[in-house]
């Protein structure tokens, strides 16, 4: 089966793939993605792409960077959505999979409405085209690239909100447009289409007077501002408005729907403009759709609402059946009988008296709460759906219905980022509003959001926390959140729902509608923190009652219970559990007394995959671990910390810390100073009898310190080491590594081509690349020319033999230095900008502040010092990722301070701030890196093409 993809640039660039989000990191990939999307379907030059990602000012090789870049999206997405034609590039996707498309096919479809005098189908329509916005096109991606393109879209934008107010006014109901005409009025003052909207509005709503005050108020920002007179349908509406005249006044229409219930709201309703609108999409497409999602997450709420938005459409009612309260399955069909007002005497079955009731009604039927009824609903609905053609069903559930024809729209918590508007996002919202209900308004936005991010975005549980802020401030509630379903109930409500009084009500619920199977799996799945894979799962899990080869359906039936979330990146399928719902499993295995031993399997799993990792670094399969060891940066901290606070586990907990400073994990993420933490916590609780790890770890400690320029500290280490075991090889390797970058000994070289060796011999492959790099590093800044350009020679070919693109991405960097300094300089700008690239197209957090570096000390070198200005600023910028100290980097800080003074020496100050503060501010430091590389290397080949 194909998989379905849906993309969307109204808003941040989003890619989904059979309802999980793709993640693309990358910035370039998304640039790229973008760019193909905007004329997706049709073929796309490599020009064209080129220009997307770089301006005018392409580097030199873009060709086989845009050919690069779009393997790497090919990777993300899957195979056949990207596809290579000999004029470029296409993406392979329906209209239907591009929001911007849709859009124009539902704005399309509500003008057609309009026109043809259906002006409740034509808000329907326009109302969904409006709710596919997430925000500004492409806000996520830079600006420049998309300047064709991101106005033209926000004109259509606006155009169809035009078209929208338009409808629900002919609707006869003005005052529903009213707030979003202040907005749009304050956002575009000088759109005289939404004043005479709001002036109309505001006549059909009785307030004349403020009618012709909003008059008189654009005619004074025009005059003021444009210097211009309001135009003609704004007089003329004016004149209409004093003149009474007959045909402004709103036309009440009636509902078109006919009988039917659904009960009046009591609160407001939040957020959810999204789901909504893909929800009467699904009920316009199918018959029977099914909302799914965890207890709490507010299935309930949205079918009601996104079921009274469709009443128009079904001219016999929209009812609702609510099973909650039902527990025995055979009265399913009775029920829902009563629910629809029948009242059958006769000796038929209630499901052939509903057959017959509905077979010849165009209705909406609601089966609310179907969880604990899910075979007994399946059969009636299924027996309905065929005596009735005109029938639709939209039912909630925790667990799909598995009809033929069931479309299920998972409900997920509301959003926790941001709205486009910069407003709060839907989930603070909803919280600000609840805690205001009670009398207890929210004063510290941050503090709230990251409550709400707790809570998953769970409805319920945000509810249940703004009642608690009667009692308690927003940081209180977050100290105790570790006791969440103990704070977030409501004692002594008068409330009798029992789904709805507490958390651990919901959550107690859902545990006892699993398998007997399935309630032994969620417990023990609680000890991943973050994602896992089911290699994992199986490993953790399985046991105790539960076979290895069952836990593949154990999880499938979780997922379709809504206990476990699936995501994926388009190589392979992850699990989650919601930190809710994680937190009851946790409850449960710390009750039955297992909670240490799961976590002991947890911890022995990671440990083995840090040690594969650590044992098959430095190959092919490089970048697949490093960014395997990111996705699983969670279990990896969830498992050091178990191990930390258990004497039995520290040496468990120093092997995996140390696996991943060898394999460069740390670097790769960025997180140098959590790597020390748990090195030097670990090292702490390693007692006697454990050498060959406490040498390890303090080896390590050693060397994250020297990388990090904390020369201090790295001696004390170094000093640690050399009392537990100078003769060690990778003690060896690493006092070659502080020698070089604390003090800038030319004796390191011959310290570290020796370790290369021993590290070898012993069978340490990773261990022994990654000293002959720092080799290579330490002849091109200490040696002779001949001494580092056969360094350099030899890593190079080691890395290209070794078919690990991060270490050739670091022989690229050695290439660019070897020749800095002890060739032609111009030569360096090539392999440097290579490493650049290729280390973007990886999101490496750690390279390329030193390729950058680098490449400012050649452009002062070439002689360009505004452009070594600029290049210094960006590096700086760089650098505040890694958290490396310069001045105890020795010949990384030598370089940096003969270049900055040279630079300082040719520009006056102001140039060179001027100069350094538009590097340091680039929002792209790498791009910005990469025109002035490009710019270098034109003046260099201009120069040398110049006679005399």
């Amino acid at each position: 089966m194909n998989p379905r993809y849906e993309f969307g640039i109204l808003g941040p660039l989003e890619a989904v793939r059979d309802g999980v989000r793709v993640p693309i990191r990358a910035g370039q990939h998304r640039v790229l993605l973008a760019a193909l999307l905007v004329d997706a379907g049709r073929i796309v030059s490599v020009d064209a792409l080129a220009f997307r990602l770089w301006g005018d000012d392409p580097p030199q090789g873009a060709r086989n960077a845009v050919q690069n870049y779009v393997l790497r999206l090919r990777r993300t997405l899957g195979p056949g959505i990207v596809v290579t034609d000999r004029r470029g590039y296409v993406l392979k996707v329906p209209p239907e999979g591009v929001d911007a498309r849709r859009f124009d096919a539902l704005v399309r479809q509500g003008a057609t409405a309009s026109s043809a005098g259906d002006p409740d189908s034509a808000a329907e329509l326009l109302g969904e085209a409006l709710a596919l916005w997430r925000g500004e096109p492409l806000a996520d991606l830079p600006a420049e690239r998309f300047q064709d393109v991101v106005p033209a879209l926000c004109e259509r934008h606006l155009a169809a909100q035009e078209l929208w107010i338009d409808a629900v006014m002919r609707c006869g109901r003005p005052a529903d447009v009213l707030p979003e005409l202040r907005r749009l009025t304050g956002r575009h003052p000088f759109r005289e289409r939404f004043w005479a909207q709001q002036m109309l509005a505001l006549y059909q709503c009785g307030r004349q007077g403020e009618a012709l005050e909003r008059y008189r108020e654009v005619t004074r920002l025009l005059a003021d501002e444009l210097g211009i007179d309001p135009g003609d349908e704004l007089r003329t509406l004016h004149r209409r408005i004093l003149a009474s005249a007959p045909e402004l006044t709103a036309t009440r229409r009636g509902s078109p729907a006919g009988e039917g219930h659904l009960p009046a709201e009591t609160t407001s309703f939040v957020g959810r403009d999204m789901e909504l609108a893909e929800t009467r999409r699904l009920l316009r497409a199918s018959r029977l759709v099914t909302l799914t999602g965890v207890g709490g997450v507010g299935k309930t709420r949205m079918a009601l609402r996104a079921a009274g938005q469709m009443r128009p459409h079904f001219p016999d009612g929209v009812w609702l059946a609510d099973l909650a309260a039902l527990t025995d399955s055979t009265l399913v069909a009775r029920a829902v009988a009563e629910a629809l007002g029948l009242r059958d005497q006769s000796v038929r079955s209630a499901m052939d008296a509903l057959a017959d009731h509905v077979r010849d009604r165009h209705l909406l039927l609601v089966l609310d709460n179907c969880e604990h009824l899910v075979d007994a609903v399946a059969r009636l609905v299924q027996r309905l759906l065929c005596a009735a053609p005109s029938l639709r069903v939209l039912a909630t559930s925790r667990e799909r219905l598995g009809v033929p024809g069931e479309h299920v729209l998972l409900v997920s918590g509301l959003t926790l980022r941001p709205g486009g508007d910069g407003g709060a996002c839907e989930a603070v919202r909803l919280l600000s509003d609840r805690a205001a209900a009670c009398a207890a308004p929210l004063r510290d936005g941050g503090s709230a959001a990251e409550l709400c991010r707790r809570l998953d975005g769970i409805p319920l549980a945000i509810e249940l926390a703004a009642v608690r802020l009667t009692s308690l401030t927003v940081e209180e509630i977050l100290e105790r959140l570790e006791d969440r379903f103990r704070l977030l109930s409501v004692p002594q409500s008068p409330a009798t729902d029992r789904y709805r009084r507490t958390l651990r009500g919901v959550m107690d619920l859902s545990y006892n509608l699993c398998t007997p199977g399935e309630r032994r799996l969620w417990p023990r799945l609680s000890v991943f923190a973050g994602s896992f894979d089911l290699r994992a799962a199986e490993a953790v899990c399985a046991g105790d009652g539960i076979a290895r080869a069952d836990v593949l359906d154990l999880i499938t039936g979780l997922i379709h219970k809504s206990v476990v979330v699936v995501d994926g990146d388009g190589r392979s399928a992850r699990y989650r559990l919601l930190e809710t719902i994680r937190q009851y499993g946790l409850d449960r295995l710390r009750r039955d007394g297992d909670a240490a031993g799961y976590r002991i399997r947890h911890s022995d799993h990671y440990h083995s995959l840090a040690a594969g990792a650590a044992a098959d670094w430095c190959s092919p399969r490089e970048v697949e671990w490093l960014d395997r060891l990111r996705t699983e940066v969670p279990n990896f901290r969830a498992a050091l910390g178990f191990c930390v606070n258990r004497p039995d586990r520290v040496r468990t907990g120093a092997d995996i810390a140390a696996d991943l400073t060898r394999t460069r994990s740390w670097f790769f993420s960025g997180t140098l100073g959590e790597a020390r933490h748990w090195l030097e916590s670990l090292a702490a609780g390693l007692g006697p009898g454990v050498r060959e790890e406490t040498i390890m770890v303090t080896v390590m400690k050693a060397f994250i310190a020297s990388i990090q320029g904390d020369q201090a500290a790295a001696e004390t280490f170094m000093n640690e080491c050399r009392d537990l075991g100078a003769q060690a090889p990778p003690v060896a390797y690493v006092e070659g590594v502080q020698m070089l970058l604390a003090h800038g000994d030319p004796a390191c070289i011959e310290r570290l081509a020796q370790a290369r060796e021993r590290l070898r011999d012993a069978g340490h492959i990773g261990d022994a690349h990654m000293a002959t790099m720092f080799w290579a590093m330490a002849a091109a800044f200490l040696g002779h020319q001949s001494t580092a350009v056969s360094a350099c020679e030899t890593y190079v070919a080691e890395a290209d033999a070794s078919g690990a693109e991060w270490a050739r991405t670091w022989a690229q960097w050695a290439t660019g230095l070897t020749a800095l300094l002890h060739g032609d300089p111009a030569t360096a700008l090539t392999p440097l900008c290579d490493a650049l690239l290729r280390q973007r197209a990886m999101n490496d957090r750690w390279g390329p502040a030193w390729g950058v570096e680098t490449l400012a000390w050649t452009a002062s070198v070439l002689g360009n010092h505004h452009h070594a200005a600029r290049l210094l600023g960006a590096a700086h910028r760089q650098r505040q990722v890694t958290g490396a100290a310069l001045t105890g980097l020795r010949p990384f800080h030598l370089h940096h301070t003969r270049t900055e003074t040279r630079v300082r020496e040719r520009l006056d100050p102001a140039a060179y701030t001027e100069a350094w503060q538009h590097g340091a501010r680039a929002a792209d430091g790498i791009a910005l890196a990469l025109a002035v590389a490009n710019d270098l290397r034109l003046q260099t080949a201009a120069d040398q093409s110049t006679p005399g």
